[in-house]
């Protein structure tokens, strides 16, 4: 570019603004409009309807299974992926492993506050969303816990003889899931969540479905290298978010409500996951609410 070039922009304040605007709108955004999420009412409850599709092509399994931490020390906000999800160390375990075997009772509840969250994202189809109708027969991805999983291992591997096996990724053979939420003793409850009795999607017809799976997400993004810090670095991370008292955090598993303004974007951000627990139906740390409290996290995170 030439100086004359260079002098004739530099009145262009229009488009310099433009710009501005357009940086400010992303560093403000917490929201990945390739996800889908349920809504649920005051009450918290909450219901739809969505078709679980097959592994896009390029990827080996319709999910990708991923870990991450979350919680607060005395220097700010540790949001970090789990390089565990990739066969990789993390000093975030390492350092929970040493507290869970001290034998301390409060050493272990530290281990349990920084422990991995766990989720999976898969690519659906929304058949029914009541809530937002606009959503029904597009392509998203979804973020679920272990409760929803259990639901999808389930129908594979069903516990009784009178049940058949299905595989619910199956463009054809497979079937609607229904998802019912509820809140129950104060907590988000799926256990009411369903498939369908076996249906092919689109009357099996390959003119509607082989357009369809062209246009799902590849999902090996979520575990791919990059999106994963190396250990030195979460290590200096971890000593900078715990300062002079590794055995002090704040993280709690609070409702969106509870820690959140009114007016904040509660939209998950595709690396950041979430974990529900494997021995209870009725969750203290569940999808929603902890995927609404993690996005809340980061954006705190991001202003430290």
């Amino acid at each position: 570019m030439s100086f004359s070039d260079m002098k004739k922009k530099m009145s262009q304040v229009d488009r310099l603004t433009e710009e501005i605007n357009k940086t400010q709108n992303k560093s403000e955004s917490y929201k990945d409009d390739r996800f889908w999420k349920p809504e649920v009412d005051k009450a918290g409850n909450g219901y739809a309807v969505i078709r679980f599709l097959p592994a896009a092509e390029g990827d080996d399994v319709p999910w990708a299974r991923v870990f991450s931490h979350g919680f607060q020390g005395k220097g700010g906000w540790f949001i970090e992926n789990c390089p565990t999800t990739i066969g990789k160390k993390c000093p975030v375990c390492e350092a929970n492993n040493e507290l869970w075997n001290s034998g301390v009772e409060d050493d272990k509840n530290i281990a349990r506050d920084r422990k991995r969250k766990l989720s999976y994202i898969s690519n659906i189809i929304v058949m029914s969303d009541p809530a937002n109708p606009q959503n029904e027969g597009k392509v998203f991805l979804y973020k679920y816990g272990k409760k929803i999983f259990d639901k999808i291992t389930e129908s594979m591997q069903p516990e009784f003889q009178d049940e058949t096996p299905i595989n619910p990724f199956d463009f054809w053979e497979g079937a609607n899931f229904k998802l019912k939420i509820r809140k129950v003793a104060g907590y988000t409850n799926y256990d009411k969540s369903e498939f369908e009795s076996i249906s092919a999607l689109y009357e099996g017809k390959d003119s509607l479905l082989e357009p369809l799976w062209k246009s799902q997400y590849a999902l090996s993004e979520f575990t791919d290298a990059s999106n994963f810090k190396d250990y030195n670095d979460l290590a200096t991370k971890l000593d900078s978010v715990l300062g002079d008292n590794p055995k002090e955090t704040h993280y709690e598993s609070k409702s969106a409500e509870d820690v959140a303004p009114k007016d904040s974007d509660f939209s998950p951000k595709f690396n950041r996951t979430t974990e529900e627990s494997s021995s209870s139906s009725t969750e203290s740390t569940t999808d929603i609410e902890e995927q609404d409290a993690m996005s809340y996290f980061e954006k705190l995170a991001s202003e430290d």
